[in-house]
């Protein structure tokens, strides 16, 4: 097969989309060499992409499409399927070019998640015209749609009133280096780290919910220290002001920009991993923290209990009173933290890139055949 991609996020966002599209095309290139993959993508960024020479790539080469590179992705690249004769064309982050439907090339499109559209709030209005627009025609064009969760395919029925059997669930994998045991102690030094912490990963924003999580170390009198990874927002004036007026200076840590196989070192050392969000389409760093051996906290809201599979704490986002239980679960409870290290393992085994890929394989030969 020759299967094109929409490859932008693998390229240029450095979390969230951009690592689902890496570890997609990665995968796909690892365990189906033999296919032809096609990245098209308005820039190249060979500090996120790592070795992308191993792929065919597509960018705009005349003046006009390098000055207007968004414009490029968004109606040039359908007119460019045929004439690089694709099987299939696959849109990674919820859109598909503009006039795709006039050509013969099938397509797929990945729908991560519809928070726009539950929760408008967290969002700007021209952002979620924007998003509503590309996401209700690629819903509509696309040969499949390709949702991350069922929790997500609920949302594309509700929403856009999509044809149920329009929609495969395949949940997305995550990088090898999660089940790779790292170097780990030697972080401890580079990152001036505690030798025990609570890891909290995601970009701090008031959706991922951290501020309960510093209220639950606060109001249970944890000491344990806590360490937050993410990119930085200004709902993280809302934790300096919460560990200021509170006297945690010394107990917290912002991190940022952390290369993936410090990451997964970084799991490996922590006592608990608290992913508390109020709404997720996925929620990828639940699997990341499992198959690093790191037990699991994470809410019982959207998707979470259904990526969790019964291998981590649930409790409600909201509830202050109940994360710290379940914080002291970890932290004071041995035998308790054990068994959940034991379950994450073995739920991580189904988000490994090799089943993953596999089952997005199938997607295409079934859309072709």
């Amino acid at each position: 097969m020759k299967i094109g991609f929409d490859a932008k996020r693998a390229f240029l966002n450095s979390s969230g989309l951009g690592n689902y599209s890496r570890n997609t095309l990665n995968a796909l290139q690892q365990y189906f060499p033999d296919n032809d993959y096609v990245l098209f993508t308005p820039e190249i960024n060979k500090d996120l992409f790592h070795h992308y020479e191993k792929f065919d790539v597509i960018s705009p080469d005349s003046p006009a499409s390098k000055i207007f590179k968004s414009l490029w992705r968004s109606f040039s690249v359908s007119g460019q399927l045929e004439k690089h004769e694709l099987d299939i064309f696959h849109g990674l982050s919820n859109e598909l070019p503009a006039g795709i439907h006039k050509n013969n090339v099938p397509s797929v499109v990945t729908i991560h998640d519809l928070i726009f559209m539950r929760y408008p709030s967290f969002y700007k209005p021209i952002d979620r015209n924007i998003y509503y627009r590309k996401v209700k025609y690629a819903c509509a064009v696309a040969t499949k749609i390709h949702a991350i969760s069922n929790q997500t395919k609920e949302d594309i029925v509700t929403f856009f009133n999509s044809d149920p059997e329009k929609i495969e669930v395949i949940h997305q994998s995550v990088s090898p280096k999660f089940y790779e045991i790292q170097n780990a102690k030697k972080l401890l030094g580079k990152y001036e780290l505690p030798g025990k912490f609570i890891l909290s990963v995601g970009t701090i924003e008031a959706r991922k919910n951290q501020l309960s999580l510093l209220k639950a170390v606060h109001s249970e009198k944890i000491k344990t220290s806590i360490v937050f990874v993410g990119k930085p927002t200004i709902y993280s004036s809302e934790l300096l002001k919460f560990i200021s007026d509170n006297r945690m200076e010394e107990q917290v840590k912002f991190l940022s920009n952390i290369p993936k196989k410090d990451l997964a070192g970084l799991y490996q050392l922590a006592t608990a991993s608290v992913y508390i969000s109020i709404f997720e389409g996925f929620g990828l760093p639940v699997i990341e923290s499992m198959a690093s051996g790191c037990p699991v906290i994470t809410s019982n809201a959207s998707c979470l209990p259904e990526t969790a599979g019964g291998a981590a704490i649930l409790c409600n986002p909201s509830n202050i009173e109940e994360i710290g239980n379940a914080l002291k679960t970890l932290i004071e409870n041995d035998a308790e933290r054990e068994k959940y290290i034991a379950k994450g393992y073995e739920r991580a085994k189904q988000f490994h890139p090799a089943y993953f890929s596999e089952k997005m394989i199938s997607l295409y030969s079934r859309i072709l055949s």
